[in-house]
């Protein structure tokens, strides 16, 4: 590329209607054609450091502060892994059940708010739509019972939330072994009378995602990718949020891995660094750093499960299948469908478990003999979330590692941006309406960038001095490997 002459860059920053900060450049030369499209992640979130020496018992309350749209998903996933440190290998049935209504209450209003506030604008209005109408205000204007719908669906989730944890956001609920509190028979009484409207709002939303999929024939192809996938399923290949081993299938839908351990995770998935992201690119170990990215997610979940065990969102995965070209729905568009699917189980599985003694038992904490590494796996709304931590015999954590959904989709990301790019972008002049697409492909991943980004070594650092007429007079880099150019 650096041979060619008259190129330019055109950025798009920042991307819109995602969760955290991210751009993307296109290389495009004098006849429009695109010479190269990337997804830079230039926010840059220290967790996996800054955590070092501090009690491992902490950890579900610090780590949540990741985010404030998933953090009862790293607030799970972190408990999982100090139950392990303080030597739990099963916390108590109602404790589960705690953590797994909790768990719902935010995979449900997560969905929510992806489809309804960042999604459905676009999928409502056309993706060269005017910008002005492109959005959460216009489909309140025009579509004012989806969207009361929407907000309605996520207002559920996260009473719910509050209902165990204390707060919609960033609440208290996990410790080592266990919970700290049973729900109150008022909160249960308050989310029994709304839930049979909520399911039926989510069967609502599903038959909206679908439609809204299938009305475009273009939908299907667009930002399509040809990949494996990978999630967490059931010991009888069940759709499993909470709990489970690892399922990968290959691009065909032939099983690549089955029921395999999550705390074997590292013997599966490396990850590696590019110098113009601060997020890491994970692959899988066998098939190589070029061959080996996945997907992970809603698409992924609903392609790698066998059955789903409400029965509501059993029947849409089945007709969702049934459009399928194939074993797999490979279209990244479909992500969203997939999603709504999730929310239907999830409204389900609050409805069934309402209900339950276990709701208020007081049978909430186990304890056991302190080991020195503990791993959590949980299925963030985004995907496959792993945190695992390793401690001293202060209890000080010395090492941690995680490799968050978003992260594990950073390939597909930036290729799916080059599909678009290549198939609507080259050869035409870039207008908003254009640049908007490749803000769509992305949307679709329902990215939490914040969540995602994590450094190794030292961060890259560039300086650049510039006089008070803007011209620029020197640069020097500190590239991320510590050496210094200019």
């Amino acid at each position: 590329m650096s041979e060619q002459k008259n190129l330019r860059k055109v950025v798009i920053e920042p991307i819109t209607r995602v969760e955290g900060h991210g751009k993307v450049t296109l290389i495009v030369d004098d006849d429009h054609h695109i010479q190269q499209a990337r997804l830079h992640i230039v926010e840059f979130r220290g967790f996996e450091k800054f955590i070092q020496g501090r009690p491992y018992w902490e950890l579900p309350m610090v780590v949540q502060r990741l985010c404030g749209i998933c953090p009862v998903s790293h607030h799970l996933a972190a408990a999982k892994a100090i139950d392990e440190i303080a030597g739990v290998d099963q916390i108590s049935e109602a404790a589960t059940l705690l953590r797994n209504m909790l768990h719902w209450g935010q995979v449900l209003q997560s969905h929510a708010l992806h489809f309804f506030h960042l999604a459905s604008p676009d999928l409502l209005f056309g993706f060269g739509s005017e910008v002005a109408q492109r959005n959460i205000i216009g489909v309140i204007d025009k579509y004012p019972e989806l969207a009361l719908k929407g907000v309605k669906i996520r207002k559920f989730g996260q009473e719910l939330i509050k209902a165990v944890s204390g707060k919609k956001i960033h609440g208290i609920a996990a410790i080592p072994g266990g919970m700290n509190q049973p729900m109150s028979s008022t909160d249960i009484a308050a989310l029994a009378a709304e839930i049979d409207v909520i399911v039926q709002w989510c069967q609502d939303s599903v038959q909206a995602a679908k439609q809204l999929f299938l009305a475009d024939p273009t939908h299907r192809d667009f930002a399509s990718l040809t990949t494996p996938y990978l999630s967490l399923v059931g010991g009888n290949g069940e759709l499993e949020l909470y709990d489970g081993n690892i399922r990968v299938k290959h691009s065909n839908g032939t099983l690549f891995k089955d029921q395999f351990d999550v705390h074997q995770y590292n013997q599966l998935i490396h990850e590696q660094v590019k110098s113009w992201s601060y997020m890491k690119f994970p692959f899988l170990v066998e098939l190589g750093k070029d061959d080996g990215w996945y997907r992970v997610g809603p698409l992924a979940r609903i392609n790698n499960c066998d059955l789903i065990s409400t029965p509501l969102a059993e029947t849409c995965r089945q007709d969702f299948m049934a459009h399928a070209a194939g074993n797999l729905f490979h279209s990244t568009l479909a992500y969203h469908w997939a999603r709504m699917i999730e929310a239907l189980f999830c409204a389900e599985a609050i409805q069934k478990n309402l209900s339950h003694s276990n709701l208020q038992s007081r049978d909430l904490a186990r304890t056991g003999e302190k080991r020195f590494e503990g791993i959590g796996v949980i299925e963030a709304p985004r995907g496959t979330l792993f945190h695992h931590y390793q401690i001293d015999e202060q209890d000080r954590v010395t090492r941690a590692n995680l490799i968050v959904s978003t992260t594990s989709n950073n390939q597909a990301m930036n290729e799916s941006i080059r599909h678009v790019a290549n198939h609507y972008l080259d050869g035409h002049e870039l207008t908003e309406g254009l640049l908007n697409h490749i803000e769509v492909a992305v949307r679709a991943y329902d990215p939490c960038l914040s969540c995602a980004t994590h450094a190794v070594g030292k961060m890259p650092l560039k300086i650049e001095l510039v006089s008070t007429r803007e011209e620029l007079l020197s640069t020097i880099v500190r590239n991320s490997d510590g050496s210094v150019s200019q």
